[in-house]
């Protein structure tokens, strides 16, 4: 038997029947989505596209009340951009760095020689258009605080890596109250950027290693936790969550997840969850 999760408030009569004819049974409105049971094994696109909706499946056994981590990556999963190419853009060389960014979250260049590469082209770069990028250019995915906040109301710890900056994580821990955050730290001298990352690298392995740290830490099994992100760094952390989550992902990524969010926004995961 699977459970379908339709992440959608609203379906016509005429929708509803379309719904019943695929899966032979009537998807029921829960809280803020509709579900059901069905033990057909569907091919989700074309539904996907009538209804203009995601559409998942849980095909394994997932309890969304025994959940007690989220581990979600940052750049342009938590928050709409890429902060090391809005970087570049202070220096003119946005579309330079953005190209290789894109090349290494689809998994065509290795992360941690690609983010060598990257930081070293915003060598010289005043601190001070950090801030810039934090103030003027960094928002939240939709959806972000009505996930965070029910992750706190049902005492579900959340845990921020990114392959990104402490000076960007460390401000949304204090902002937005996570929980854990682990990033790569940014060389500084003079108050200007010197073109290297100070310590080890954080890429796909430490973002897995976080994973089972924590689940130790927290004393949770593998079913209680969900790992959430876009790009191939993140696929090592997937595959040992109990439940992962492609966000707006590359196309490599959602092939290799339990489930695709490409139309709403990151409060679809709390239909998981719940239902």
């Amino acid at each position: 038997m699977y459970k379908y999760i339709l992440h959608k408030d609203t379906i016509s009569d005429n929708q509803q029947l379309q719904i019943e004819a695929l899966f032979g049974s009537k998807a029921a409105l829960k809280q803020g989505f509709y579900a059901l049971n069905s033990d057909k094994s569907i091919a989700l696109a074309s539904i996907r596209q009538q209804l203009n909706c995601d559409v998942n499946v849980l095909s394994k056994p997932f309890d969304g009340q025994a959940v007690r981590l989220l581990v979600t990556d940052m750049d342009s999963t938590l928050i709409s951009i890429e902060c090391i190419d809005e970087i570049a853009d202070m220096l003119g060389i946005k579309s330079q760095v953005a190209a290789i960014t894109e090349a290494a979250m689809r998994g065509e260049l290795d992360f941690e020689e690609s983010l060598t590469q990257r930081v070293a082209l915003l060598e010289g770069l005043p601190v001070s258009d950090l801030d810039r990028v934090y103030h003027e250019r960094l928002q939240l995915n939709p959806g972000a605080e009505k996930l965070i906040a029910y992750l706190k109301q049902s005492n579900i710890k959340l845990a921020l890596v990114s392959g990104g900056f402490t000076f960007f994580t460390d401000k949304l821990k204090a902002r937005l109250g996570l929980d854990y955050t682990l990033a790569n730290t940014l060389g500084i001298k003079d108050g200007k950027l010197t073109g290297k990352v100070d310590g080890d690298i954080i890429g796909a392995q430490s973002k897995a290693d976080l994973l089972t740290k924590l689940s130790n830490q927290l004393s949770i099994e593998k079913h209680q936790v969900i790992a959430m992100g876009d790009g191939a760094n993140d696929l090592l952390m997937m595959n040992i969550a109990g439940l992962s989550v492609a966000y707006h992902a590359k196309p490599t990524v959602q092939a290799q997840t339990d489930i695709q969010l490409n139309v709403g926004g990151l409060d679809a995961v709390v239909d998981l969850l719940k239902a």
